[in-house]
């Protein structure tokens, strides 16, 4: 098995969970252009870091690949590979967080909102008026 195929095992399933969470999209906030080029910026950022610190791993010698299932692209000594968990965590972490962050009973949420807790105070004081 070559290490683009272990890859597509977990950036396919990566993908369709952002795409899902794009769809569903409901809670307030940046819309899909602004979510996507948060995504960008944040996978530039991740994948230069990545690029930095497997460069030093592989040069220090904690680990090499076979060279018989990496496609032979590399950016520096890192092969291309190697960045698919990096483009992974980009995709899938902010994905499941668009789909399970807001939890709870909306009364709940409503309380934790600074915002309606300066509405259910001046409710409370015309109530008590």
């Amino acid at each position: 098995m070559t290490y683009w195929a272990l890859n597509a095992v977990f950036l396919i399933p990566a993908a369709a969970v952002l795409i899902l969470a794009l769809l569903r999209r409901t809670v307030p906030g940046p819309g899909r252009k602004g979510v996507l080029a948060a995504l960008g910026i944040t996978a530039v950022v991740l994948l230069i870091l990545t690029a930095v610190f497997d460069n030093v791993m592989i040069a220090a010698g904690l680990f090499g690949y076979n060279p018989e299932r990496i496609s032979g692209a590399f950016i520096g000594s890192a092969p291309l590979e190697d960045f698919a968990y990096t483009l992974a965590a980009v995709m899938l972490l902010p994905a499941l967080w668009m789909l399970l962050g807001r939890r709870g009973s909306p009364g709940k949420r409503a309380a934790a909102d600074p915002a309606n807790v300066t509405d259910q105070a001046n409710a409370n004081t015309k109530e008590n008026q």
